[in-house]
C-alpha cells in the first residue's frame, strides 16, 4: 500500500478503498486475516481510531468479519460482493465519462484496442524452460 493520501477523501475511506483494492486483486483471499489494526497504525503513522473507522466500514458492508479475540478476517464472498458492487460503480460513475472523453477526442473502438495489445493479443505462452517434453 502506497502512503500518501489524497486531501480530497477522509483517511479512513482510502484505506477501507485499499482494502478494497488488496480483496479484489486477490492479495487479501476469502478467509485470511486483516492486518492488525496496531500495526497498520504504526506502519502508516496513523491514529489507530482512523484504522479502526476504516475497518468497521467493511464490517458494516459484509466484507469483512469480527472474530472475537482473534482479529478480523476477509468474509466469505467478500470478493463476489466486491466485483458486483465495484462493476456497477463503474459502469455508471466512471463508464459515462470515459465514454464522453473518447467521443470528444474521435476515437474509434478500433484504435482503442490497437493501444491496449495485453488485452487484445495476449502474450504467447514462454518457450522452453518448463516444458515436459525436455
Amino acid at each position: 500500500m502506497d502512503p500518501k493520501w489524497n486531501d480530497n477523501l477522509p483517511i479512513y475511506r482510502q484505506l477501507r478503498d485499499r482494502m478494497v483494492a488488496l480483496i479484489l486483486e486477490g492479495a487479501l483471499p476469502e478467509g485470511d486475516p486483516l492486518p492488525s489494526v496496531r500495526a497498520v497504525a504504526a506502519d502508516y503513522r496513523l491514529n489507530p481510531l482512523t484504522v479502526l473507522k476504516a475497518y468497521q466500514q467493511l464490517v458494516d458492508e459484509g466484507l469483512v468479519e469480527k472474530r472475537r479475540g482473534r482479529g478480523m478476517y476477509v468474509s466469505d464472498g467478500a470478493r463476489r460482493l466486491l466485483l458486483a458492487g465495484e462493476r456497477d460503480r463503474f459502469l455508471h460513475d466512471e463508464w459515462p465519462q470515459i465514454l464522453a472523453v473518447i467521443r470528444r477526442l474521435g476515437f474509434s473502438a478500433e484504435e482503442l484496442f490497437a493501444q491496449t495489445p495485453a488485452l487484445t493479443h495476449p502474450a504467447p505462452p514462454p518457450v522452453g524452460g518448463d516444458s515436459k517434453d525436455n
